[in-house]
């Protein structure tokens, strides 16, 4: 069975890092994009940032120069470093990817469970 398993979220005050990582597991024939996104209470679920399999990033405007994607394709893990984090940066956040599982060969968009990430002013 394949799977995405988030970690890393918690309770930071405002200006304060966090870094959530999301580990994809099963029989995976190839992972193409990985990302990050989140939903704040009574919101849409908005992207936060993304990476190819060959590294490009895509972050949100209200992100860029915060937040830094990066992913370790040997281990099937993606990361999200947040830095000078903001009250509006609470929310869950969810790592998706985009893989091939072994039993099907076909391509499927996965989600982690979410993970919240609080920030305090």
């Amino acid at each position: 069975q394949v799977q995405l398993l988030e970690s890393g979220g918690g309770l930071v005050q405002a200006g304060g890092s966090l870094r959530l990582s999301c580990a994809a597991s099963g029989t995976i024939f190839s992972i193409n994009g990985m990302g990050w996104y989140r939903q704040a209470p009574g919101k849409q679920r908005e992207l936060v940032a993304d990476i190819t399999s060959g590294g490009s990033t895509n972050y949100a405007d209200s992100v860029k120069g915060r937040f830094t994607i990066s992913r370790d394709n040997a281990k099937n893990t993606v990361y999200l470093q947040m830095n000078s984090l903001k009250p509006e940066d609470t929310a869950v956040y969810y790592c998706y990817a985009k893989m091939v599982p072994v039993v099907t060969l076909d391509e499927y968009d996965y989600w982690g469970q979410g993970t919240q990430v609080t920030v305090s002013s």
